[in-house]
């Protein structure tokens, strides 16, 4: 996945302050758990545990999750397959400054697609991105259904919905 930089008259700034050095404080590795898997596979569920349990090791920790993410940063993004890739690229530039930070980020996104996924796991470099695939079948998720979300794709209300029309 390649972005365009449509501004030209931008430099990067180096820091005083680097991802080694803030680790060091935190005395933890910066890092992305990027959780994915169809709606309701309890993706956002597995991520919240994860964070608790970690804030109760003593390292910090931050969810990054989908529907929270389209309130704010993500607002104006659909679901069709551009909106989709931009959605899941804002996030992992998002991922990467928290991993940048220190910050064990826990994101919980379907990101259906590898490539996207693969587009995180290269900003971050080796050892610093882990996929965890929630596995949960589109019989088991639609029981679930807690937004009521596989209801609204059958019947056509939601369209280029995962697992039924997209």
């Amino acid at each position: 996945m390649k972005t365009e930089q449509k501004a030209t008259n931008v430099t990067w700034h180096e820091h005083k302050i680097d991802r080694l050095d803030r680790e060091k404080l935190l005395h933890q590795k910066g890092v992305v758990l990027w959780f994915t898997g169809l709606s309701g596979s309890g993706k956002s569920t597995i991520a919240n545990e994860v964070a608790y349990k970690l804030h109760q090791m003593g390292k910090l920790s931050y969810v990054l999750d989908g529907d929270n993410i389209r309130h704010g940063l993500n607002k104006n993004l659909g679901f069709s397959p551009e909106d989709r890739d931009e959605n899941i690229r804002r996030i992992s530039e998002v991922a990467n400054l928290f991993a940048d930070a220190g910050v064990i980020a826990c994101t919980a996104f379907i990101s259906p697609y590898r490539k996207l996924r693969n587009f995180c796991r290269g900003l971050l470099g080796p050892g610093r991105f882990l996929e965890i695939y929630c596995k949960a079948s589109l019989e088991t998720c639609e029981k679930r259904d807690p937004k009521g979300l596989y209801k609204k794709a059958r019947e056509g209300v939601i369209k280029e919905f995962t697992g039924i029309s997209a």
